[in-house]
């Protein structure tokens, strides 16, 4: 029906205060939102100024004669109420009234609440209830013309004097009215539960929560959130188109093919911080070839793909070119291998690049970094990777001698030799991502 339905308590300052001759914040929301149907709730004091000159339907009246429109008016009488200052008292009342209101609603109906006439029991009253979040509505507030403050006085009142001086009458007048975005109990712990979601990393759990909640309620964070969910996927093709679209900084590494290598190895650090240790293992090798290969150019000078061939992103080793170059890597990792029976010129491996980094390289530190790392990869990642196993951080240093975060620290330090710049401030990214989501909550 799209009618508009205003439900209103009045205070002393409606229809209009004798103190700065503009509309009380009744008549200013009716003037501004031009409600079909306004329900005026009267206590025992405003229902008696109501039969002694009529004055909030005569102006009423006149508003609705100068928009050329009908409103039809709907009087709550509690001549008996007095004490207007119990909270309990307007708050049973109020849902009473606010339930039977929307019982008469149907598709398309709003109802608009007026959170600026009345007591201050009145306010907070309709405040909770909005709170709790048992009904649709709009909240409603009137700023006072001199932003303070409005006196009451009712002594000399005259409602047709007051109305002719109304100034909000001119046109061009100022609209005062502001809606009050009042967050429901149900949003308030929805959001509590995305906040704890995402500073465990689980962005998919706390998206699915947030599509359920309102789009005003979630604008501001929603696309951070499939920004977050992007990254952990590590569909960085969509990640930075997202980045872009939404102009937000959240990826240190700009160029994509280095990116992936870091976001990779942030990946792997996220597996480990939620304990998902199995993961964590079985994701090494992949990281340590790329990581090794980086080193190798980085600090040797040494380009892979000048010794092998590339198929469906798959490395090989081509025996004609490691032969033919005067390095003497060929003979390096026929060395290596010579007790089995030579070098099989086979697919690229972590286990191929070391022992390049060992003859090339001569910082020590870095050769007791790669050779480390890839001690742990031979003893425990293969078995994780080919058993269906249980792995905890414990069982990680009883097999290898160190835990998962020693592990990740060594990853870290040889991150050092990619050229890649990559400082602590870069390791901290997806935390620092996190608070970014959490403080456009609010």
């Amino acid at each position: 029906m799209n009618r508009i339905i205003l439900f209103s308590p009045l205070g002393g300052t409606d229809p209009i205060p004798q103190t700065n001759w503009r509309d009380g914040s009744m008549l200013h929301i009716c003037r501004h939102y031009k409600p079909d149907e306004v329900y005026l709730y009267m206590s025992a004091e405003i229902l008696e100024l109501h039969k002694t000159d009529n004055r909030y339907l005569y102006c009423l009246d006149k508003l609705a004669a100068a928009q050329n429109r009908v409103m039809k008016y709907h009087i709550i009488e509690r001549e008996n109420l007095k004490d207007v200052q119990l909270f309990d008292r307007f708050y049973e009342d109020f849902r009473e009234i606010i339930t039977e209101i929307s019982k008469t609603m149907g598709d398309g109906d709003e109802l608009i609440i007026n959170v600026s006439s009345g007591t201050p029991a009145m306010k907070s009253a309709l405040l909770v209830l909005a709170t709790l979040g048992e009904y649709p509505v709009k909240l409603v507030q009137v700023t006072t013309p001199l932003k303070k403050m409005n006196e009451h006085k009712h002594e000399g009142y005259d409602v047709e004097l007051l109305w002719d001086g109304n100034e909000d009458n001119e046109e061009n007048a100022e609209n005062r009215c502001h809606e009050v975005k009042c967050p429901t109990l149900s949003q308030i712990k929805q959001e509590e539960i995305i906040k704890k979601l995402v500073r465990v990393y689980d962005y998919k759990a706390a998206l699915e929560i947030a599509k359920t909640l309102s789009i005003d309620a979630t604008k501001k964070y929603l696309p951070l959130l499939e920004i977050a969910k992007a990254r952990l996927n590590l569909d960085l093709s969509k990640l930075n188109s997202l980045v872009k679209t939404h102009n937000v900084d959240f990826i240190p590494i700009k160029s994509e093919e280095k990116q992936k290598f870091f976001e990779y190895a942030l990946n792997m650090d996220i597996k480990r911080k939620k304990g998902e240790y199995v993961d964590f293992i079985r994701s090494i090798t992949p990281i340590l070839l790329d990581l090794f290969i980086l080193i190798l150019q980085n600090e040797c000078q040494i380009n892979i793909k000048d010794f092998t061939t590339e198929k469906n992103s798959i490395l090989k080793w081509d025996k004609m070119k490691l032969k033919e170059n005067n390095l003497g890597i060929d003979e390096v990792l026929n060395n290596k291998y010579i007790q089995k029976g030579g070098f099989r010129y086979d697919n690229v491996s972590s286990d191929h690049i070391v022992p390049i980094i060992q003859e090339y390289s001569s910082d020590i530190k870095l050769k007791k970094i790669t050779e480390k790392l890839r001690k742990i990869e031979e003893i425990i990642r293969n078995p994780v990777a080919h058993q269906m196993v249980s792995l905890s951080d414990d069982k990680i240093k009883n097999r290898v001698g160190i835990n998962s975060e020693e592990i990740m620290t060594l990853i870290k330090k040889a991150f050092k030799y990619t050229g890649l710049q990559i400082t602590q401030k870069h390791w901290d990214s997806y935390d620092a991502m996190n608070a970014k989501i959490i403080a456009a909550m609010g």
